[in-house]
């Protein structure tokens, strides 16, 4: 059974920092990600990364948002620079297995807000 543990969501300020992790269980994970889910909008992606390193941003949050993972601990994170009003929402972590198998986790809140 996939269990993932999310952390690192809060409250910040405009142009602040925040670091998400993601601790995932049970499985080898080809790709883990972020999400996430804005009030009254639709759940989009944030970032990706596969097993090997390769990368895949929106275009919202290139050159201010960093994703990376640690195989050996089965954990994604995404360290978020600059961030603005318009990066506040729930953010999610995202698996997927080596047999395609799709897992979620609960969720964390970001606000950006003075």
């Amino acid at each position: 059974q996939v269990q993932l543990v999310e952390s690192g969501g809060g409250l910040v300020q405009p142009g602040g920092t925040l670091k998400l992790s993601c601790a995932a269980s049970g499985r080898i994970f080809s790709i883990m990600g972020w999400y996430r889910q804005a009030p009254g909008k639709q759940r989009e992606l944030v970032a990706i990364i596969s097993r090997g390193g390769t990368t895949n941003y929106a275009d919202s949050v290139k050159g201010r948002f960093t994703i990376s993972r640690d195989n050996a601990k089965n954990t994604v994170y995404l360290q978020m620079n600059s961030l603005k009003p318009e990066d506040t929402a729930v953010y999610f972590c995202y698996t997927q297995s080596l047999n395609s198998n799709e897992n979620w986790g609960q969720g964390t809140q970001v606000t950006v807000s003075s």
